[in-house]
C-alpha cells in the first residue's frame, strides 16, 4: 500500500498499513558530503519515514507535484517530514514536525487520475532549523542527525531482534495486506537497525505522534526498546478486535437461528390458533371506537404497524405493545356528563365539610357558569392553610358535588420531572407521568385531580416538576399537555386541578401565578365543636362497629378534649382522640367491660390519659416588661410572650429565645428607636445609656423568626423601662420601622383565633389592617375589640 500526501487515501485518522520496499543489501551508502544543508521539504500525511527503506508515495498536490518533478530532474534530495494536522491542505511549516528523513527519488509513474506515484529512498535523519523559502515549495536548512548504535552480536540485541521479529509477524499475519513474501522479509533480515526502522514503518499506531517520538531516538536500542512498548500495544488492541469480531459473529449466527426458530413458531402457533395476530385484530377494533383526532389515529396506525413486524422475542416488541395498550387505555374525548344541579352540588358540599365558604362558593359559581354556557374551562385552584382542616378530603368531595371521577396525586418529597411528564418509550422500564396515569384509571377526560401538597415538590439533577406542571396547570396551555411517553398532545382542559399545600412561599412563582389561590384558615372551638358532633364522632363510630346509641360524647367532654388534648388549627388531631376513645369503647364492649354511655370531661382521663396540651393563657402572665404578641405558624395562630428585663449598666441590649435574623433586627430597631425618643420610657439619655435591656421570647427551643413582634418588643422595653405592667387583656401584632411608623401584618384571622383561645380581650394592630378584620366573619370576632394605630406614639398611649 502506497504513503500518500492526498487525503483522499489516508483521511485524518485513518489508520494506514505500510509494508516498506526492501533492497537486497540493506540501504545504499551515502557520504555526509554529498548531503546538502537545503532541503526541498515534502509534507507527508499520516505516515514517519525511517532510514534505509524504499517506499513508494503517491503525490497529488500541486506544489509537491512540482517538488517531485524538479528533485527527479535535478537529482536532488528531499526532505521528507510529517504533517501534524493531516486536514491541511496547504500546510505551512507550523503545520509541520521539526524531524523527519532525508530521501532521493529512485523512480516516478504517471497515474490516470493526474496524480504521480514516486518510489523514495530514505536515508538519514534530519531536523529542521531554518525555513529559507515557501514558494514553489517549502525550502529549510538542515541539521542531519547520525544513529547511534554499538555492539550488534551481544545477547541482549539478539533477544530483542527475535521479540521484534516475533511480535512483527503477528502483526503483519493479521493485516488485511498480510503476504508471505512480507512474512519472510521480516525473518530474512539481520540488521538489527536496518530491522528497527523497518518494523517501526510497518507498526499501525493510533497516533502519529508515537512514530515521531521513536524517529527522535538517535540510540537504536533505546528506540527499539520504545517500538517494542508499541507492538505489545497493538497486539492487545487486535486481541480486542479479534474478541470483538468473534462476539458479534455468534450475536448474527444466533439472531439467524432466532429467526428461523420463530419462523417456525409462528407456523406452529397458527395451526394450534395462538397466533398473536388477532391481538392486533383486537386492537384495531378498539381503535375504531375511539372519539380521538385524526392526528392521533394516524398515529396509532402507524405504531401499530411498526409492532406487527417486530419478533415477538425482541425486547422493542414488549415496549411498543404497551405503548398501543397505553394509547388504548386513554379515554380520548370520554367526558362524564357534570351534575349541574346546584342545590344538589350545594348539599354534598356541605354535607362533608363544615364551613369552607369560599370554596364551596366557588365551586358553585363554576357549575352556574358551566350550566349557562354549557362549555368552559376549568379553573385551577389552590387551597393553602394549616394541616387538618379538610383541604385534601374537599376534592373528593368536589368531585361528588359534580358528579365526575376523582383522582389525587402526591406530590410530597417528588424530584423527578419524569413523575409528571413520562420517560421517553425508548427508555427499559419507561412509564407514562402520574397525570396522565391517573386519566386512565378515572377513565374519562374530566375527572377531578387533587394535586395533594404542592408545596413540597423538590428538584435535583433529574429536574424540577414544578416546572413540569407549568403546562398541566396553565388553562392556556393544558389543552394539548406534552407526555414524554405519548409523545402526542393531549387535552386536559376539561381537568378539574385541585393543588393543596401549607404555604404559598415555597410554590414557584409562575406556578402560583396560574392557579386561583384560596386561603383556608383555621377552626375555632366553637367551629370544631360543630365538625366533631357532625362529622367525626359520627364516623369513628361507623368505623369501629359502635352502634351511634350505645356511645355519646357530651358537649363538654368535646370541648375539653379541644382545650385540653389538642393543640391544632384543624381537627386531625381531634378526630385521633374521638378515634381512641371509640377503640377503648369497643374494647370494653366485646370484653362485656361496663362503660358509661355518654362520655363527658370525668371520663376522658380513663380514655385518653392525662391532658397533653395546654394553650398559652395570657391571664397570669401580666407584669412590667411582659407584652403578648400575636404569630402565625404554618399550623395555625400562636400567642407569644416578650419579656424585657432591665439593670444597670452601659447601654448593651441582649437577645435570647431562638430568635431568628429578621426579629433580632425587630428588637435591635425598637431599642433605637428608645433611644432616640427616651421620654417615651420617662427618662432623659444619659439615664437611659446606663441601662441594660434583655429581651427574651420563651421556649427558647422553638426557633421564632418574622418582623410582625416589632410593636411588641418596643412595648416590652417601655413597660420594663417605666416598671409599668400594660392594661389587662392586651395583646399586638404589627411591624415597626426606624421612624415609628406602624406595618400592617398578614395572618390576621389565625392570629384573632390564637388570641382567643388566650382569653384576649383587645388587640393592638395597624390601621392598614381594618380592611382585613372587617373582611372577617362576625363569628370569629366576636368578644374582641380592635385598636387601630399608625405609630408608636399611638401604641404607647393606648396601652398605658
Amino acid at each position: 500500500m502506497n504513503i500518500s500526501d492526498n487525503d483522499l487515501l489516508y483521511p485524518a485518522g485513518a489508520e494506514v498499513n505500510i509494508i516498506p520496499v526492501m533492497q537486497g543489501e540493506g540501504p545504499l551508502k551515502i557520504e555526509d558530503n554529498e548531503l546538502p544543508d537545503v532541503l526541498p521539504i515534502l509534507a507527508l500525511r499520516n505516515a514517519v519515514l525511517f532510514p534505509g527503506t524504499i517506499f513508494p508515495v503517491t503525490i497529488g498536490r500541486p506544489k509537491s507535484i512540482k517538488l517531485i518533478r524538479d528533485a527527479e530532474r535535478d537529482n536532488l534530495f528531499i526532505g521528507a517530514v510529517p504533517q501534524v494536522d493531516i486536514s491541511v491542505e496547504d500546510p505551512e511549516m507550523k503545520d509541520l514536525y521539526r524531524y523527519g528523513t532525508v530521501a532521493r527519488i529512485l523512480k516516478t509513474l504517471e497515474m490516470p487520475d493526474g496524480t504521480i506515484t514516486a518510489i523514495v529512498q530514505s536515508h538519514k535523519r534530519i531536523e529542521i532549523t531554518d525555513v529559507l523559502g515557501t514558494e514553489p515549495y517549502i525550502t529549510a536548512r538542515v541539521l542531519y542527525l547520525s544513529d547511534f548504535f554499538s555492539n550488534e552480536n551481544s545477547a541482549d540485541v539478539k533477544a530483542m531482534a527475535e521479540s521484534l521479529k516475533e511480535r512483527a509477524i503477528q502483526l503483519v499475519r493479521s493485516s488485511s495486506i498480510a503476504t508471505k513474501e512480507a512474512v519472510s522479509a521480516l525473518k530474512g533480515i539481520d540488521s538489527f537497525p536496518f530491522l528497527v526502522n523497518f518494523v517501526a514503518m510497518t507498526v499501525e499506531v493510533e497516533n502519529i505522534r508515537d512514530k515521531m517520538e521513536l524517529l527522535q531516538y538517535e540510540d537504536i536500542k533505546m528506540r527499539a526498546m520504545k517500538l517494542l512498548g508499541i507492538l505489545d500495544i497493538q497486539l492487545q488492541l487486535m486481541k480486542i478486535k479479534q474478541d470483538i469480531n468473534q462476539k458479534v459473529r455468534s450475536e448474527i449466527d444466533q439472531q439467524q437461528r432466532e429467526y428461523y426458530l420463530n419462523n417456525q413458531l409462528k407456523t406452529i402457533q397458527e395451526e394450534l390458533g395462538m397466533d398473536e395476530t388477532g391481538d392486533f385484530d383486537k386492537f384495531r377494533e378498539k381503535a375504531a371506537t375511539k372519539k380521538w383526532p385524526k392526528e392521533v389515529a394516524e398515529t396509532f396506525n402507524k405504531e401499530l404497524s411498526k409492532l406487527e413486524k417486530y419478533n415477538p422475542s425482541s425486547p422493542d416488541y414488549s415496549v411498543q405493545y404497551n405503548y398501543i395498550q397505553f394509547m388504548l387505555d386513554l379515554p380520548w374525548g370520554e367526558y362524564s356528563e357534570d351534575n349541574l344541579d346546584l342545590d344538589h352540588a350545594r348539599k354534598v358540599l356541605d354535607k362533608d365539610h363544615f364551613g369552607l365558604d369560599s370554596v364551596k362558593e366557588r365551586i358553585i359559581e363554576y357549575l352556574a357558569v358551566l350550566k349557562l354556557k354549557g362549555n368552559m374551562k376549568s379553573p385551577i385552584l389552590c387551597l393553602y392553610g394549616p394541616p387538618g382542616v379538610g383541604k385534601t378530603s374537599l376534592g373528593k368531595s368536589v368531585a361528588r358535588a359534580l358528579g365526575r371521577k376523582y383522582v389525587r396525586i402526591a406530590l410530597g418529597g417528588m424530584h423527578d420531572e419524569a413523575e409528571i411528564r413520562g420517560h421517553r418509550k425508548t427508555y427499559v422500564g419507561a412509564l407514562p407521568g402520574r397525570i396522565l396515569n391517573g386519566i386512565v384509571k378515572a377513565g374519562t377526560s374530566n375527572p377531578v385531580i387533587v394535586l395533594d401538597e404542592i408545596d413540597k415538590l423538590s428538584s435535583d439533577f433529574k429536574g424540577d416538576p414544578s416546572s413540569a406542571l407549568l403546562e398541566a396547570l396553565d388553562p392556556e396551555q393544558n389543552a394539548s399537555f406534552h407526555d414524554n411517553y405519548l409523545d402526542i398532545d393531549y387535552d386536559l382542559s376539561k381537568v378539574l386541578f385541585i393543588t393543596t399545600a401549607n404555604s404559598t412561599s415555597p410554590i414557584q412563582p409562575a406556578l402560583l401565578d396560574r392557579m386561583e389561590v384560596i386561603n383556608i384558615t383555621g377552626y375555632l372551638a366553637e367551629e370544631k365543636y360543630e365538625i366533631a358532633r357532625k362529622y367525626l364522632v359520627p364516623k369513628q363510630l361507623e368505623e369501629h362497629g359502635i352502634d351511634r346509641k350505645a356511645l355519646r360524647i357530651s358537649k363538654a367532654g368535646i370541648q375539653s378534649i379541644i382545650d385540653n388534648y389538642t393543640r391544632e388549627s384543624g381537627v386531625r388531631g381531634l378526630e385521633k382522640q374521638i378515634a381512641k376513645i371509640a377503640r377503648v369503647t369497643a374494647r370494653k364492649i366485646a370484653t362485656s367491660e361496663p362503660y358509661p354511655g355518654e362520655i363527658k370531661p370525668q371520663h376522658l382521663k380513663e380514655y385518653l390519659g392525662l391532658p397533653t396540651s395546654t394553650h398559652d393563657l395570657q391571664k397570669g402572665n401580666e407584669g412590667p416588661g411582659v407584652v403578648t404578641g400575636l404569630a402565625w405558624t404554618s399550623m395555625g395562630g400562636e400567642i407569644l410572650f416578650v419579656e424585657s428585663s432591665v439593670s444597670n449598666g452601659k447601654g448593651n441590649l441582649t437577645m435570647t429565645g431562638n430568635l431568628g435574623d429578621v426579629m433580632k433586627e425587630s428588637a435591635t430597631i425598637a431599642y433605637q428607636y428608645i433611644k432616640a425618643h427616651p421620654e417615651l420610657a420617662g427618662m432623659d439619655s444619659k439615664t437611659f445609656s446606663e441601662k441594660d435591656i434583655h429581651v427574651h421570647v420563651p421556649e427558647g427551643a422553638v426557633p421564632k423568626d418574622g418582623p410582625s413582634a416589632g410593636i411588641t418588643m418596643v412595648s416590652s422595653m417601655v413597660s420594663a423601662l417605666r416598671r409599668q405592667a400594660l392594661k389587662s387583656g392586651i395583646a399586638m401584632t404589627g411591624e415597626m420601622t426606624l421612624r415609628g411608623r406602624v406595618l400592617p401584618v398578614g395572618g390576621i384571622k389565625e392570629k384573632i383565633l390564637a388570641a382567643k383561645r388566650a382569653g384576649v380581650t383587645t388587640i393592638v394592630i395597624c390601621e392598614e389592617n381594618r380592611k382585613d378584620i372587617e373582611d372577617i366573619k362576625e363569628i370569629y370576632v366576636k368578644g374582641l375589640s380592635f385598636h387601630y394605630v399608625n405609630t408608636i406614639d399611638d401604641v404607647i398611649n393606648f396601652i398605658f
